[in-house]
């Protein structure tokens, strides 16, 4: 697919409509008291500054001829209170407003992050985690301001160009037509360009998520590069994709600005139309100078809300291809999840079958086939056989990462997919071969299952997979500080403390998907005595290359050809003489 690619744009797979805005709205309307609170004051203050036109025209046509110094005083003393009240109105609104703007994106970001945990394997199989990243983090910063301040500035702008209007023709009819002669103008200088500035958007957005993917991979491979000094052609890529980013942003820009100059110099424009009409076409009588200097403030005035709202147009479309992003990412179905009338897993014996399951990652690539085998509760089941056989999707159907193309997995006779996804996986321990470590101390990744685990337990389970000796030697033991992915471990220590995070849940069903491939010999036969002993009663699956680990399980399974090639203990296999003799042979030759 072309999403999964830093240096492809994803396609909207759904393009921008008003549904996408009433949905906007839903996070908007939670904040609607606050809101409110902010118009009010907004309103308030613009009413107040438009008094400051008309108290001008009074004192140039007024006050100043008749030389009435005390008049003026006062009229001076009223202007400079309407300006501090306007000012400390709209800083109270401002205030009001950072905080909805942060509401807003808290609102977002969670619901972005709730349903990102939710949704199966196969979505993050597709994607770069950059460009996921990306929408969470910078896409929901960029709307924040459109659905907060935005909605009340439009409100605020649009009244107050009826305000405006409304002083202006009260002073001046012929004026005001002279202002308002410019509109027709500017609207179709904004129709012009409408669909041009969104799609040069959207190439932005498609720019800064291909951008954010490819430097997310390369600080999680960093280690790779160094290996192999790939650092001059990482960085030639990179250059590649941030010059693409600043193309699109540039020409994104050119858009943006062509408003703005279009306005300033419409603006112009009429107000010199204001001075030449009202000093030469109407004549001494038609206009006073109080006059023309009242309309030329207000016409100043009128073409400010239109600046404004043609810079909350520009805002908006910039927004528009961000929420596109976000939404598109909201609505992606979770495919895996608990169907209508779901049940509670009861407490599990471990009980497993295989009853003719196809499984394909992709429509027409079957990786599984009819398969169908039964295991005993309390069986150790290993899987074995070449690179990409199906050995780990085996084991991923069973914690139902993914969903059956046919047939049915039962555990203690019930249906997997009709079990909730928590009842069934809370009974499960999976250890993988990536082990995962998070940031924090070494006591709480090992809690990380079971947060209700004394400190005694999480002590015992790392006694048991011999994690125990190396986290005393830290200088502070359990409570050592590990980094992302644990890059002070080495990857053998992850593994054990993984290992010790996956049996502290005691789990029925055990899952060990190469666990014991980074860890030495003599750690693993240590290693081994523990787990024969924690693997009695439970039933367990474990993956492995290393044959001489798995020789001691009930069975093993040689995963070949979309099925179960082979099937049987160590030594009937070895009688056997087929796929699992032939592989034992050649490990043990070339040991």
């Amino acid at each position: 697919m072309a999403r999964n690619r830093f240096d492809i744009d994803e396609n909207l797979e759904s393009p921008f409509d008003i549904k996408h805005f009433r949905r906007a709205m839903i996070y908007i309307r939670r904040q609607k008291k606050p809101m409110i609170v902010a118009f009010l004051l907004s309103a308030l203050s613009a009413a107040i500054a438009l008094s400051a036109p008309l108290i001008l025209q009074h004192v140039v046509d007024v006050t100043i001829p008749e030389k009435a110094v005390g008049p003026l005083f006062g009229w001076s003393a009223l202007m400079l209170a309407t300006i501090v009240v306007s000012v400390v109105l709209a800083t109270i609104r401002s205030r009001i407003m950072t905080r909805v703007g942060q509401d807003i994106i808290f609102e977002i970001r969670s619901d972005l992050f709730k349903h990102l945990q939710q949704l199966p394997f196969k979505y993050y199989d597709d994607r770069p985690q950059g460009k996921i990243l990306i929408r969470v983090v910078n896409y929901v910063n960029s709307v924040s301001d459109v659905l907060s301040n935005g909605i009340i500035n439009f409100i605020l702008e649009m009244l107050n160009l009826i305000f405006i209007a409304a002083f202006m023709f009260a002073v001046d009819v012929r004026l005001s037509l002279i202002t308002l002669a410019g509109l027709p103008v500017f609207l179709g200088i904004m129709l012009m360009i409408k669909t041009r500035q969104r799609r040069a958007w959207q190439a932005v957005s498609n720019k800064s998520s291909n951008l954010n993917a490819y430097l997310q991979e390369s600080i999680s491979g960093i280690g790779v590069t160094q290996i192999f000094s790939r650092e001059k052609r990482n960085e030639g890529i990179f250059t590649r994709l941030a010059a693409n980013f600043r193309k699109e942003w540039m020409r994104a820009l050119r858009f943006n600005a062509l408003i703005p100059f279009s306005v300033d110099n419409l603006a112009t424009i009429v107000s010199a139309l204001i001075f030449l009409v009202g000093l030469l076409a109407l004549g001494p009588g038609e206009a006073t100078f109080g006059v023309i200097l009242a309309m030329s403030s207000y016409a100043a005035r009128f073409w400010q809300p239109i600046l404004n709202l043609s810079n909350l147009y520009n805002s908006f479309i910039n927004a528009v291809a961000y929420l596109e992003r976000i939404f598109e990412t909201l609505d992606e179905p979770v495919t895996v999840s608990d169907v209508p009338n779901a049940k509670e897993l009861p407490p599990v014996k471990g009980h497993v079958r295989f009853d003719d399951v196809t499984f394909a990652y992709d429509p027409g690539h079957n990786i599984l086939e009819h398969l169908s085998f039964d295991v005993k509760a309390g069986e150790s089941i290993a899987l074995v056989g070449p690179t990409g056989a199906g050995k780990t999707t085996v084991v991923n159907l069973i914690s139902r990462f993914y969903n059956l193309t046919g047939g049915q997995i039962l555990v203690d006779g019930h249906d997997i997919s009709q079990m909730t996804l928590k009842s069934l996986r809370s009974q499960m321990g999976i250890m993988l071969q990536d082990s995962f470590i998070f940031s924090g101390t070494i006591m709480d990744n090992i809690r990380y299952g079971r947060l209700d685990a004394t400190e005694e337990e999480v002590i015992a389970a790392a006694k048991t997979v011999c994690a125990d000796e190396f986290i005393r030697e830290f200088e502070q033991g359990y409570q050592t500080e590990v980094n992302e992915r644990g890059s002070k471990l080495s990857q053998g220590q992850r593994q054990l403390i993984s290992f010790a995070r996956t049996l502290l849940a005691d789990p029925r069903i055990l899952i060990l998907d190469e666990a014991t491939s980074s860890i030495d010999a003599k750690t693993e036969r240590l290693l081994q005595q523990g787990l024969n002993e924690l693997l009695k009663g439970r039933t367990s699956f474990i993956i492995a290359h290393r044959l001489s680990t798995v020789k001691n399980c009930d069975r093993i399974m040689y995963v070949s050809d979309k099925g179960i090639a082979e099937s049987g203990s160590h030594d009937e296999l070895i009688a056997r003489r087929g796929l699992y003799y032939r592989l034992y042979t050649a490990q043990k030759m070339e040991a």
